[in-house]
């Protein structure tokens, strides 16, 4: 990911911080909770867009689970950047451990 994604992920942290009622620490526990909610979008959208149940049919489509993906992306980012200032070095480190070790 490119520093300007990092610089809006940021930029977005610093909104919610100025804009939260919250304490630090539970501004911190609401974020991962953000995600939870976001990947349970993924998974309502995932079904809509097979029709899984009869009585919605096809509620959504297969661009309307890229979308809920890209929130839960969204959604995780600014809660890594909420508990370390260092996301993005945090985040590219991760990657480089679990692709090294998958395509050992």
């Amino acid at each position: 990911m490119n520093d300007e994604i990092w610089t809006k992920i940021h930029q977005l942290v610093q909104w919610l911080d100025e804009k939260d009622n919250a304490t630090p620490a539970q501004a911190r526990l609401l974020r991962l909770l953000k995600v939870q909610e976001e990947v349970g979008e993924v998974a309502q959208a995932a079904m809509g867009a097979v029709s899984a149940n009869p009585r919605k049919g096809q509620s959504h489509t297969w661009e309307d689970v890229q979308n809920e993906l890209c929130d839960v992306m969204l959604s995780s980012m600014v809660a890594l950047a909420t508990l370390t200032p260092d996301a993005a070095k945090v985040f590219k480190e991760r990657v480089s451990v679990i692709t090294d070790r998958s395509l050992a």
